[in-house]
């Protein structure tokens, strides 16, 4: 499809969206610490997708595209693919709404993962990332069985569920008095993102809106200042498990070269401490990919002091040996960010 041909989401998309998913997503909280914002100097708010169905924000776009196929599409079952969170959303709103599908996923995502969409009814079909294309296993599903296909997130229906994120970013704002100087988000194939940004201009306009990537996975950043969509050369690793997409989708680029403010890098480090932090003063369980956004701030590359600003954790699934591993990283004599 070539990008002149590409249909976009818009805010009454999302709008939309938030309706038709209103009695099956969770409407997340907004979190806060006082000893953490004494610490920054500044007000940082943490929208915590973390308790949203499934563990992440990717049950809103999976319910919602879910919900518009026709009668004679859902007959047919549904497939994705996915490294674990978009499997699992997918999974469970099928579920939810008695339709059948197969979910393609890496043989190295995280078992939790795994387990957890097998556990929401999926059948779940491994590949290798490294020698195997999971998008051509996808499409060959659906076009051998009919099974419509459920991308995880260059699709307008997809983004726009996940735009309903920032439509509550904005409204749980608005009742405290606030308009943020920065939202920030986590960016993969940037869907989530890109519909942050169209939920954040249905009740205000010009919020600075920042997307985050782990290192050796800036595709999106490198697509900002080129212009074009840019490729992760093959190979590179990351414990971000959540957003190693191999370039931005072309209509999530779309939507993201002309509302991003910027796309930050953080190292796999600044995760591990994030997460450590969101431990520590929020009491949430947060993935790698999840805290990026949170690592951005606690590493300066997105200053708080006397700003207000609000961060998406968007995904709580991460393996226990993960978890441990990254707690085991911090030094708690000396807890990340804890003030004296």
């Amino acid at each position: 499809m070539q990008s002149d041909e590409l249909i976009l989401p818009t805010v009454a998309d999302v709008e939309s969206a938030a309706q038709r998913i209103a009695d099956h997503a969770y409407y997340t909280p907004m979190l806060e610490s006082p000893l953490l914002n004494r610490q920054l100097g500044g007000r940082l708010l943490v929208k915590a997708e973390v308790v949203q169905r499934t563990g992440s924000f990717k049950f809103r776009g999976a319910y919602n595209k879910i919900s518009r196929l026709t009668d004679t599409e859902r007959a047919a079952s549904v497939v994705a693919f996915s490294s674990g969170n978009h499997a699992q959303g997918v999974a469970h709103a099928s579920q939810l709404q008695g339709v059948p599908a197969t979910i393609v996923m890496p043989a190295d995502a995280p078992n939790i993962k795994l387990t957890n969409t097998r556990a929401y009814g999926a059948n779940v079909v491994t590949y290798n990332r490294n020698n195997e294309d999971r998008e051509k296993i996808g499409r060959d599903i659906a076009d051998r069985t009919g099974a419509a296909l459920i991308k995880p997130f260059d699709d307008p229906d997809i983004i726009a569920g996940q735009g309903t994120v920032g439509l509550e970013i904005v409204e749980q704002l608005a009742e405290r008095g606030l308009r943020p100087d920065a939202v920030v988000g986590p960016v993969g194939g940037g869907g989530l993102i890109a519909g942050m940004g169209l939920g954040l201009d249905s009740r205000e306009t010009g919020i600075p809106l920042f997307g985050v990537e782990p290192e050796e996975f800036d595709d999106t950043r490198r697509s900002l200042l080129s212009g074009r969509r840019e490729s992760n050369p093959p190979g590179r690793q990351s414990i971000c498990d959540a957003l190693l997409a191999e370039s931005p989708g072309e209509a999530t680029f779309a939507l993201n070269r002309s509302r991003l403010e910027d796309c930050l890098v953080v190292s796999d480090g600044d995760a591990q401490t994030a997460m450590a932090a969101a431990f520590t003063h929020f009491k949430i369980v947060v993935e790698p990919g999840g805290a990026v956004a949170l690592a951005a701030v606690l590493s300066g590359r997105i200053s708080c002091q006397d700003r207000c600003v609000v961060v998406v954790a968007s995904g709580g699934n991460v393996d226990p040996q993960t978890f441990t591993a990254s707690m085991d990283s911090v030094d708690w004599s000396a807890p990340p960010l804890a003030t004296t």
